[in-house]
């Protein structure tokens, strides 16, 4: 482990309970039955701010994501989640959604025999206060150029687009991100990363999950690094981009 990863990591225990953020997880734990996969995660996002969440694969990044969505697999057995002062812990997956968390999974889950209207359509709520299907089309413009095309039949950028684009279109809070550069050519990454900036100046809070470290470390502005499902690095995405000893040991990089 490198210099002060073992002191940053005791730090994060009690950080949530202290700083003030829009979003906190507090000392999470999750399980896959008995796995015990996500081991005492703590974090502090703020309002607007993209982070990072990195490791190696198998760290326990993408259960991290599904423990904070409140999705049944993983188990949260211990600890606190909370967006906006509301505790998302004590709610079911649903529940989470409409005080506003938006997942978008690494496969983007678009709905077969939609059309990409009707994909964004289902998600929205009855009277979007932000996110219009108007303001989407404005921010992915070829979703709107093939807003009657059958979603699955998009290519894999577009269909990471409308994937965003539908969870925006329940005026999330928290955007969180698994592995949104998959098999997707550079241009197409320069593409949803100049995206993600614009979700930036809107005011979204961002969570990325990315094995592409060092394009989600250029675009994130704070970066948590797990290794065997604990923190062992939490800072500024400049430090890990700085820090060569800190990527050869827990990203490969």
């Amino acid at each position: 482990m490198v210099d002060g990863a073992e002191m940053t990591k005791d730090k994060n225990a009690n950080h949530a309970a202290t700083a003030p953020a829009y979003f906190s997880a507090w000392d999470i734990h999750a399980y896959y039955g008995e796995s015990y996969i996500v081991q005492g995660v703590s974090m502090n996002v703020h309002e607007g701010e993209i982070l990072a969440l990195l490791g190696r694969n198998g760290a326990g990044k993408t259960s991290t994501l599904r423990a904070i969505a409140r999705l049944d697999d993983p188990e949260l057995r211990h600890g606190e989640v909370w967006l906006d002062h509301q505790p998302l812990h004590t709610m079911r997956a649903y529940q989470a959604s409409q005080a506003g968390i938006g997942l978008v999974p690494e496969d983007r889950r678009i709905i077969q025999g939609l059309t990409v209207e009707e994909n964004i359509q289902l998600a929205q709520i009855e009277k979007p206060i932000g996110w219009s299907l108007e303001r989407i089309y404005d921010l992915f413009p070829r979703l709107g150029e093939r807003r009657t095309q059958e979603g699955t039949t998009l290519s894999g950028g577009e269909q990471q687009m409308l994937a965003i684009g539908r969870a925006l279109a329940r005026d999330i809070k928290l955007l969180l991100l698994d592995e949104p550069y998959e098999g997707l050519a550079p241009v197409i990454v320069h593409e949803i990363e100049k995206t993600l900036q614009l979700i930036r100046e809107q005011g979204i809070t961002t969570i990325l999950v990315e094995q592409n470290a060092v394009a989600a470390l250029n675009l994130a502005d704070r970066a948590i690094i797990l290794d065997t499902g604990q923190v062992v690095f939490d800072g500024t995405a400049k430090e890990v981009l700085d820090n060569e000893e800190l990527r050869h040991d827990y990203l490969a990089i």
